[in-house]
């Protein structure tokens, strides 16, 4: 069994089990699915002050806090007991487009250079940390949810804010790789 979950699975597979959570979700009354309403849900239960936005049923969507906790018992799991501890396999068309940035793809999942904690408190640490994890949180909640919230059950139940929504995701992510990112490691 251990080689059967620890190996990299098909596309067609996981693909598909990906796809079945819209059915599963739908069979079962729900009609929200993704991971940044979870921290709504956190809110909502342990804060429950005078914000419109946190009053309502958070019960009602509890299952989706029992997600959350899957992912996370399901990373660790990963690492502690499924990992080879290998370094990640990046192409190599990758690692030469990141030396030319100056970023040495180390085999971790984000490059050292740039996500340690001793830049936290950096102009590095400030633009990548706080600045990015402001943007993705804005982002997030402006756009009504997350890539995994529109992209899978949004575009499946053929929501039209779902599909605007997704390919800004996607042009957003290939503007901020391909012009941004570039620019920003130079001049900090």
């Amino acid at each position: 069994m251990k080689d059967i979950v620890s190996q990299p699975w098909s596309w067609y597979v996981s693909g598909a089990l990906i796809g079945l959570t819209v059915p599963a979700l739908l069979l079962l009354g729900n009609k929200h699915f993704g991971i940044s309403s979870s921290l709504r849900h956190i809110c909502a239960a342990c804060l429950p002050g005078k914000v419109p936005f946190f009053q309502y049923d958070w019960k009602r969507e509890a299952w989706n806090l029992f997600f959350v906790a899957g992912i996370v018992a399901g990373a660790a799991l990963a690492v502690n007991f499924l990992s080879d501890n290998q370094p990640v396999k990046v192409s190599a068309n990758t690692v030469q487009a990141l030396a030319d940035l100056g970023i040495v793809a180390d085999g971790n999942l984000a490059p050292v250079s740039i996500f340690n904690f001793s830049n936290l408190f950096t102009l590095k640490g400030l633009v990548f940390f706080v600045i990015g994890g402001f943007l993705v949180g804005f982002g997030t909640r402006y756009a009504g949810g997350c890539t995994s919230g529109h992209s899978i059950m949004g575009l499946s139940t053929l929501q039209w804010s779902s599909l605007v929504a997704t390919c800004c995701f996607m042009a957003g992510g290939f503007a901020v790789v391909h012009l941004i990112f570039p620019w920003l490691i130079k001049i900090i």
